[in-house]
Parts: C-alpha cells; sequence; structure tokens
C-alpha cells in the first residue's frame, strides 16, 4: 500500500512518520515540497504518486493571524483540502483529514458529538469547516477527524506545553487562563488513532470523527501538571507560580471556543479502545523530552 502523507513536518505529520511505516510505503510531503497555496499542483502530485490512501495534516494553524489573513486561510483550509480530496477520488484512494475543535463556538457545557451544529468564531475556524464539507462532499471513502489542543515532543513543534516549559523557569510566575476548558491531546496519540483508520477509510467507514484525549482539563490545569511532571522527570528543577487568570486578562485577536470537549464514543467504537487520559499521555511526551536533552 502507499500512503501520502501531506503536511510531514507539522506536530501530527512527524508522529505520523512513526505510526505509518507498518502499512507500506510512506511518501511524505512537506510545505516545501507541496505548498498548498500552488492550487493547481494538488491534483498533478496526486495524480503522479497514485497513492492509495491520502492524510492530509497540513494546515494554516495561525489562529490569530488567520484573522488579518481570512483569504489565504481559506485557501490552504478551505478550498485545498477539497481539491485534494477531489484528486484522490480521481485515482480511487480514500482520504483522511485532520480537523479542529475550532469549528464549534464553545458555548456547550456537554461534550461535543459529531452531529451538533457547527459555529465557528473566527477565521481559523470558519477556513476548516469549509475543509471538512469540501473532503466529505468530494470523496466517498473520506474520514475528517476532529481534534483539539494538541502538543507533542519533536524539536520544531511549538505549543503550550513547550512554551510553560520555556517560559516557567525563566520567569518563575505564569500566569494561565483558567475558563478554557478541553483536553490536551498528544500527537502521537492522534497519530496511532490516524494509523488505525487507515483499514476503516479504505473500507468505506468514513465520514465524521471526534478523537481528544479522555478527562477534561483548563489550560491552567495543564500548566500546574506540565510543571509537576516536569519537575518528576527533572527537566526542571523548581515549581513555578501558576496564577489562574479570566480570559478577559490575555486578549487575542482571535476569540477561542470556552469549551472543547469531545464525546469519543463514535471513534472508541470503530477503534475498540477510548482515548488515553490526557495526563498519563502528558507524562509520556514529556519523558520522550526528557530522553532528548
Amino acid at each position: 500500500m502507499k500512503i501520502l502523507l501531506l503536511g510531514s513536518g507539522g506536530q501530527v505529520g512527524q508522529e505520523l512518520q512513526r505510526t505509518l511505516t507498518r502499512h507500506g510505503e510512506l511518501v511524505c510531503l512537506s510545505r516545501q515540497e507541496l505548498d498548498l497555496t500552488q492550487l493547481d499542483r494538488v491534483a498533478e502530485v496526486v495524480g503522479l504518486l497514485q497513492p492509495q490512501v491520502v492524510i492530509n495534516a497540513a494546515a494554516y494553524t495561525a489562529v490569530d493571524k488567520a484573522e488579518t489573513e481570512p483569504e489565504l486561510a481559506h485557501s490552504i483550509n478551505g478550498v485545498a483540502p477539497g481539491l485534494l480530496a477531489e484528486a484522490a477520488q480521481q485515482v480511487s484512494a480514500a482520504v483522511i483529514h485532520l480537523s479542529t475543535d475550532y469549528v464549534f463556538n464553545g458555548t456547550k457545557n456537554t461534550p461535543y458529538e459529531e452531529t451538533d451544529t457547527t459555529d465557528p468564531l473566527g477565521s481559523y475556524g470558519h477556513s476548516k469547516r469549509a475543509g471538512e464539507v469540501a473532503v466529505l462532499q468530494a470523496n466517498d471513502r473520506a474520514i475528517v477527524l476532529r481534534t483539539a489542543w494538541v502538543y507533542g515532543a519533536a524539536p520544531s513543534a511549538k505549543n503550550f506545553v513547550k512554551t510553560m516549559l520555556r517560559v516557567g523557569p525563566e520567569r518563575g510566575l505564569v500566569k494561565v487562563v483558567m475558563d478554557q476548558v478541553g483536553a490536551p491531546t498528544w500527537a502521537y496519540d492522534i497519530a496511532a488513532a490516524i494509523s488505525d483508520l487507515v483499514a476503516p477509510v479504505q473500507a468505506g467507514q468514513g465520514g465524521l470523527y471526534h478523537f481528544a484525549s479522555s478527562g477534561v482539563a483548563s489550560w491552567f490545569d495543564v500548566a500546574i501538571a506540565t510543571f509537576e511532571e516536569a519537575q518528576t522527570l527533572g527537566l526542571i528543577e523548581a515549581l513555578p507560580e501558576v496564577v489562574p487568570i479570566p480570559t478577559s486578562e490575555y486578549p487575542l485577536p482571535a476569540q477561542r471556543p470556552a469549551y472543547s470537549v469531545f464525546s469519543c464514543q463514535k471513534i472508541s467504537q470503530l477503534l475498540g479502545r477510548r482515548p488515553p487520559y490526557w495526563r498519563q499521555s502528558l507524562r509520556k511526551m514529556l519523558a520522550e523530552l526528557a530522553a532528548q536533552t
């Protein structure tokens, strides 16, 4: 089997290079090798490579910058995935496309299900929702996998956990938002789930699925856990002071969903297992970081 992976340089993409090799030939394309702003090249590349499965882990992820670059975000996140799915359909390939919790407005107080109405708050969320629709319409063997609060240990990865590890020891005190809740999800866990979805999507078990860690946490909770686990592993010496603040004290250009908890019952039934608990995965990720130092 030949799998085409787009976005191989990203957080999830780098982990997918670890999990997908068991399926056969893996062709990895980073943004340098296939820039999704070059829309005319998408079909050309898929037609040339003739994969059996296409996995799109590429995206415009600058949430705040998207507010001033909505057209670019829409082109990469909304238009290109549809062209990719259409090109895959032409060569009889299945598609797995990554999406986000930002397609919801975050006003719910029970876990979001795949059937819930979408209502993005900003340009990034709107662009990702457009991509979901385009992929599912263009390919009859497509999975759109929504995830949330992604972090990873890859050296080039930029995420909340690694930011905390950098600024905590430097400042000794960090202020962290406590009124946004979700489930921090390790990029490796996402990649492992995607690898397990290859056979089902080829068999036509497509549609929308939610995948995020089990459990619920605020960003404040994640910061506390990160420092505690990092100290145990020897990544930091002293525990920084963590001060909880409301979102209103940390304004950003793009509004974030206040509630990003997913129901993962649908994918748990498909895969025969539930996503790991968030703190257990956080500990494993930090252990990988410790092994790198």
